[in-house]
C-alpha cells in the first residue's frame, strides 16, 4: 500500500493563504477604492465649495443681520486682534491690517463652528450635484455642446494631456452610458471570426449594404466585434446570417465578458470546470509519441 504523502505546513498555509487572499480581495478593493473616492470628493470637490460658502455667509451676514443678531463666530474683540499680532510677530511674520486679521479670525471660528455640525458637510455635495445637473443641461443645448467641443479641442491638442484624456473619457463614457457612445446593436451574437473555429462575440447592428450582399449571393448581417479593454473600439464585419449564432445574454454581459477578456462570465453562462491546457509535445509532464515508441517495441518484445 503507498504511503500518504504528507503535507508541508508551507504548502498549506500558501494554499490556505492564496485563497484567502482571492475571496477577501475583491471586497477590500471595493471598499478602498469607494472610500478613496468619498475622500476625493470630500478634500476637492465638497471642500473647497463649502469654504466659497462660508465666505458668501460671512460677506452677507452684516447684510441680513443686524449688529446685535450677528453670531458669536462673526464676534471679533480687540484682545483677539492685539493677540493674533503678537504671535504673528513672533512667528516672524509680516505686520498685516487689523481689518486683514478680523476677517481672518472669523474665517476660522466660522469654519470651526461649520466642522462641528456633521450635516453641514452635505451642502458641498449638493451644490456639486447642482452644479453636475446644470453642466448636463448646458451641455444638452447646441451652444453648450459647441462650447464642450471646443474645450476639448483645445484640451486634445496640449502635450501629454492628448495622451491621457481620450482614454479616460472614452473609460467614463463606458461606464456612463454616455448617449454619444451607445453603441448601434440589438442582439448578442457569436460568430466565427477571424477563422474557422474561433468564435467571438460580437453586436449585432443590423442588416448590411446591398452590394456586399450582391456578392455574397445570400442574405448577410452586420456584426460589430468590440475589443479589450475598450469597447467602443473593435472591428466591423459582414458574414451571412446563417453563420451568426444569437446569445441568450445582455448586451452589458457581452460588454463586461469583453472589457475583462472573458473573466466576467455571464452568471447564467458559468460551467464550473476547469479544463487545463495540454502540454505541448516534448515538454515536461507531456506524451511524446516519439518517446514511447521505443518503450512500447521494448514491452511488445518481452
Amino acid at each position: 500500500m503507498p504511503k500518504r504523502k504528507r503535507t508541508r505546513f508551507r504548502d498549506d498555509f500558501k494554499q490556505f493563504f492564496t485563497r484567502g487572499l482571492a475571496i477577501l480581495m475583491p471586497s477590500i478593493l471595493t471598499l478602498a477604492l469607494l472610500w478613496w473616492a468619498y475622500g476625493f470628493l470630500r478634500d476637492r470637490v465638497a471642500e473647497p465649495i463649502n469654504g466659497a460658502v462660508r465666505q458668501v455667509v460671512i460677506w452677507s451676514a452684516p447684510q441680513i443681520a443686524g449688529p446685535e443678531q450677528l453670531p458669536d463666530w462673526f464676534r471679533v474683540t480687540d484682545e483677539q486682534v492685539v493677540q493674533r499680532h503678537s504671535q504673528r510677530e513672533n512667528q516672524g511674520l509680516a505686520p498685516v491690517s487689523d481689518t486683514s486679521v478680523r476677517k481672518r479670525i472669523r474665517t476660522e471660528a466660522f469654519k470651526q463652528w461649520w466642522h462641528e455640525r456633521w450635516y453641514l458637510q452635505a451642502i458641498g455635495f449638493i451644490v456639486a450635484i447642482i452644479l453636475v445637473y446644470l453642466a448636463g443641461v448646458l451641455v444638452g443645448n447646441l451652444i453648450g455642446r459647441r462650447t464642450i467641443a471646443r474645450a476639448e479641442k483645445f484640451i486634445s491638442s496640449l502635450p501629454l494631456v492628448r495622451q491621457v484624456y481620450p482614454s479616460i473619457k472614452q473609460v467614463v463614457e463606458f461606464l456612463l452610458g454616455s448617449e454619444d457612445r451607445v453603441l448601434p446593436s440589438n442582439r448578442v451574437v457569436v460568430v466565427e471570426y477571424p477563422r474557422k473555429g474561433i468564435w467571438s462575440v460580437g453586436l449585432m447592428t443590423g442588416e448590411t449594404m446591398r452590394s456586399i450582399e450582391g456578392l455574397v449571393g445570400e442574405e448577410c448581417v452586420t456584426i460589430f466585434i468590440p475589443s479589450s479593454p475598450t469597447p467602443f473600439t473593435g472591428y466591423t464585419i459582414t458574414v451571412p446570417k446563417t453563420d451568426v449564432r444569437e446569445l441568450p445574454i445582455s448586451i452589458d454581459d457581452a460588454l463586461r465578458f469583453c472589457v475583462s477578456g472573458g473573466v466576467l462570465v455571464p452568471p447564467g453562462e458559468k460551467i464550473g470546470r476547469e479544463t487545463p491546457l495540454q502540454p505541448a509535445s516534448g515538454t515536461a509532464g507531456g506524451s511524446n509519441p516519439a518517446h514511447e515508441l521505443p518503450g512500447s517495441q521494448k514491452e511488445g518484445a518481452t
